[in-house]
């Protein structure tokens, strides 16, 4: 299954259960063990798990590859590998810590000081 596809569907069975804040980032550039990550948050570890078991079973009825899913005993983050896609499901205290997003970010941030007092709105 390409890559759009599997990600159309895993993006819209986060959306089937409510998931929060889902971020979608291409790692192609970053990494060539998969193509996209997606992070979303639940409010509990119900629906952490709720969500993962939905991505799981909607991308393996649509005939894509379950490589494998982990953390499903604490709740807290759960992971499903899809191959080319690996989805996180994280409460969000778990997802503020470990903060994803800033980690496989392309181009790292600068922080003002690295650019001195000429920061601009685009940092």
């Amino acid at each position: 299954m390409n890559v759009p596809k599997l990600q159309k569907i895993a993006v819209a069975a986060l959306e089937d259960i409510k998931a929060q804040d889902i971020q979608v980032i291409n790692t192609t550039k970053l990494t060539s063990m998969f193509d996209r990550i997606i992070v979303a948050s639940a409010d509990s570890t119900r629906q952490v798990k709720a969500l993962a078991h939905h991505v799981y079973d909607k991308v393996k009825e649509a005939g894509g590859e379950i490589i494998g899913m982990e953390g499903e005993d604490s709740g807290e983050w759960v992971l499903v590998d899809l191959g080319s896609i690996v989805v996180h499901v994280m409460q969000p205290a778990v997802r503020r810590h470990y903060n994803l997003e800033e980690l496989w970010q392309a181009r790292p941030k600068k922080s003002k000081a690295e650019h001195g007092a000429t920061a601009t709105a685009e940092d």
